[in-house]
């Protein structure tokens, strides 16, 4: 099986949550062939790490060894970059979701999916907004398996 993982989802594999023992099954009952990440997921995965430690959810020591897995587990993901098409794709879906409050980097990470909707058999977001657009996309997610 093929998927995407917004930042969201991502972190809870370096951080127990709630939402962690949902994808821990999911990577133990599927054989995942290939994760796809956007390539801002490496800003945002930073971002919310050191968001952690600032409201001291993990300690600093914590945070530096969730950044140093990641950034060694990068080999296991495909990113997919963030370029001009991502970029145009992103202002038309906040064009056509910004009133519903989609954001920039959300944005990035719609479109990003947009763009693989061929690829990926499942994407899965843990932040509820970009699932439910991901769904009006027509895009599968956990919730519509």
């Amino acid at each position: 099986m093929k998927i995407f993982l917004d930042t969201s989802s991502l972190f809870k594999l370096y951080h127990q949550e709630e939402g962690t023992e949902i994808l821990e099954k999911i990577f133990e009952q599927e054989k995942i062939t290939h994760i796809f990440l956007s390539e801002i997921t490496k800003l945002e995965f930073t971002s919310t790490v050191w968001k952690k430690v600032r409201t001291k959810d993990i300690t600093k020591s914590e945070a530096l060894t969730a950044i140093k897995h990641f950034e060694t587990d990068f080999v296991k993901f495909t990113f997919i970059a963030t370029d001009s098409l991502i970029l145009e794709q992103a202002k038309n879906l906040i064009t056509k979701y910004g009133n519903e409050g989609l954001r920039t980097l959300d944005s990035i990470q719609l479109s990003s999916c947009v763009a693989l909707d061929k690829e990926v058999d499942v994407f899965f977001a843990a932040d509820k907004l970009l699932e439910k657009l991901l769904n009006r996309e027509g895009l599968k997610t956990q919730l519509t398996s």
